[in-house]
């Protein structure tokens, strides 16, 4: 019985230490993880944004390029979709002017093409991790390309609203979130090319 209460015992240390390295190698991580978040935002055009957006994934980015453009991508896509369905709802709104609700038509056109472009680039890079040679350079040719494209859309939905005759709140509630979204976009699409160019 004394032998069995010492093996338990000696357990127990074992897998409190164990425990402990674990909470430690977590902590001494998580400091190395957003000062690289903060490094590669840096060549963003929006590195606050980049920064806030990203921070709280440090946990699942760590000090890895390839994760951290997919989680990138990802937060792109989560705005792009959230924004998709605002102007959605907006154009099922009454009465909105003649000249608004076409502007706000073609928005849903290019906030749905945003949103596929963005779905097939995070497809496209998460297969990343298994190729190399030309094969990776097709591939992230691939990403770059369609994720420029959401940006377009996004910048299109943003021309639909200019000049001075289109004014009012349906203007300034979508140029608002669409261009906070082709921000982030454009952050995604700065962290893309920087993961093509390291590797």
């Amino acid at each position: 019985m004394a032998k069995l209460n010492s093996l338990l015992l000696l357990l127990l240390i074992i897998s409190f230490h164990y425990i402990l390295h674990i909470a430690n190698s977590a902590s001494d991580s998580k400091p190395k993880a957003a000062n690289f978040i903060k490094a590669e935002c840096g060549a963003t055009l929006y590195p606050a944004l980049c920064v806030h957006c990203l921070s709280s994934y440090s946990t699942k980015i760590q000090q890895n390029k390839l994760q951290l453009a997919q989680v990138a991508l990802s937060v792109s896509l989560s705005r792009a979709q959230s924004v998709s369905r605002f102007v959605s709802k907006l154009a099922r709104m009454r009465g909105v002017k003649t000249m608004e609700y076409r502007a706000v038509k073609d928005c849903v056109e290019n906030m749905g093409g945003t949103v596929d472009q963005l779905s097939r680039s995070m497809r496209e890079l998460g297969s990343m991790s298994r190729v190399a040679g030309r094969d990776f350079e097709w591939h992230v040719s691939n990403v770059e390309t369609w994720v420029s494209a959401a940006l377009t859309y996004e910048n299109t939905c943003l021309d639909g609203f200019a000049g001075a005759k289109m004014g009012g709140n349906v203007k300034v509630a979508i140029r608002r979130r669409v261009l906070n979204c082709a921000q982030v976009t454009s952050n995604a699409l700065a962290l893309v090319n920087r993961f093509a160019a390291r590797h």
